[in-house]
């Protein structure tokens, strides 16, 4: 636990029989020079009383909403805000369900919805409830919004089974709290650009050539690098979801919108990593009124012209130590085409994805990628975009840092 010295870690414990396990995480947090704030729940009080994690961590435990012993009158969400790192272990189903839909209803779900830090949620609880299509559906969710989730082991329950649902150990948590605080400040003072998206290029105002990128993978890694401590612009063709808050974003349009916009942030930029899927080409011809199709006839024609390519001309335009980053999605060898686009296109990395998996294709939530770069070939598994997009960010890191 390098990186705890100093923090503010808010410990939210859930009533499973796990919850003892707590105690000894309580207890070596603060033996690493951590400030623990334990936060219980009701039920985890039936089990180990908020007293033994108070004289273990020398802070009072918080349990009830209108009853804290914060001076402050928003207590309930001072926690969350103050927070470096939020963690809710054990995570029982029933929490899992109430974060995923985002109620405030007790003291452990005000400070989850109410904390910009990192969240880490460790479930624990019987087999045939983890499998459940509505935990894994729940899970998911809180998975895409960025929380960290540190899978369950495989072991004996309280149930008498022995199955996945056991709480992670100890040392896995430590380390993904270690990450993630790691990651908090890794891009401070950094200024990065992310494009998103797809383009979209009008033939006339109600028609439009594009293609099927949902901007998913733009949007997680704008997220992950505003985590990690950077001032981030994201310049985002037409999605449907929501822009990251904190995150400076612009919206645009065509090819030729989104070269504009990314050129215009180029001289404070760090790095550029562009996750958007540029149109390669868009009508030579656009209509200023719709065609109409008793004038078109059975068939319509429609003549396409190359488009700039957007990453040339960031590369051209960077300042010297400006970090380029690009995307390569293909139905093959998508790690060879990117290899060739690393070298043609004189970026620092590359991430290589094959869009012809139905798990991994535009539209998903998970993605299995490849880092491309001089350094060699890192092959990723099929990763949730978030975790993707963590790794990415940490990449990106270390690679500004030499």
């Amino acid at each position: 636990m390098e990186r705890v010295r100093g923090r503010f870690v808010v410990l939210a414990v859930t009533g499973s029989i796990a919850v003892y396990k707590m105690i000894d995480l309580a207890r070596r947090l603060t033996q690493a020079g951590a400030t623990v704030q334990v936060v219980m729940t009701r039920s985890a009080a039936e089990f180990v009383t908020p007293l033994t994690f108070q004289a273990l961590t020398y802070r009072p435990v918080e349990v009830e909403m209108f009853a804290m012993q914060d001076e402050h009158a928003a207590g309930h969400v001072a926690m969350g805000r103050q927070a470096d790192v939020v963690v809710v272990a054990p995570a029982t189903a029933h929490v899992i369900a109430r974060l995923a839909h985002g109620f405030s209803d007790d003291l452990v779900a005000t400070t989850v919805l109410a904390t910009d830090a990192p969240v880490i949620v460790a479930p624990a609880m019987e087999t045939h409830m983890w499998r459940n299509p509505a935990t894994q559906a729940n899970v998911a969710t809180l998975r895409a919004r960025g929380v960290r989730i540190v899978e369950p082991d495989v072991g004996p329950l309280a149930s008498g089974d022995i199955g996945p649902g056991r709480l992670a150990s100890l040392e896995r948590i430590a380390t993904a709290i270690d990450e993630a605080l790691g990651l908090a400040q890794a891009l401070a003072g950094r200024s990065i650009v992310v494009s998103a998206g797809p383009t979209v290029e009008a033939i006339d105002p109600v028609r439009f050539v594009s293609n099927r990128s949902s901007g998913k993978m733009g949007y997680a890694i704008a997220a992950a690098a505003r985590d990690a401590g950077a001032d981030v612009t994201l310049v985002t063709g037409p999605t449907a979801l929501v822009p990251p808050p904190g995150v400076r974003t612009f919206q645009v349009e065509s090819a030729d919108d989104m070269k504009d916009a990314i050129l215009a942030q180029l001289p404070r930029a760090d790095a550029v990593i562009m996750a958007a899927a540029v149109a390669d080409y868009r009508p030579i011809e656009r209509a200023t009124t719709k065609m109409k199709k008793k004038d078109l006839g059975s068939e319509m024609n429609v003549r396409l012209v190359e488009n700039p390519d957007v990453l040339r001309a960031i590369v051209a335009a960077r300042k010297p130590g400006t970090v380029v980053v690009g995307f390569k999605a293909e139905t093959g060898d998508a790690t060879a085409e990117a290899g060739r686009m690393l070298r043609e296109k004189k970026l620092d990395l590359v991430v290589a994805n094959d869009v012809a998996d139905p798990r991994s294709g535009f539209g998903s939530d998970e993605d299995r990628v490849a880092f491309v770069s001089a350094d060699g070939v890192e092959q990723l598994p099929l990763l949730a975009k978030t975790e993707v997009a963590r790794r990415l960010v940490e990449k990106l890191a270390e690679r500004l840092a030499r």
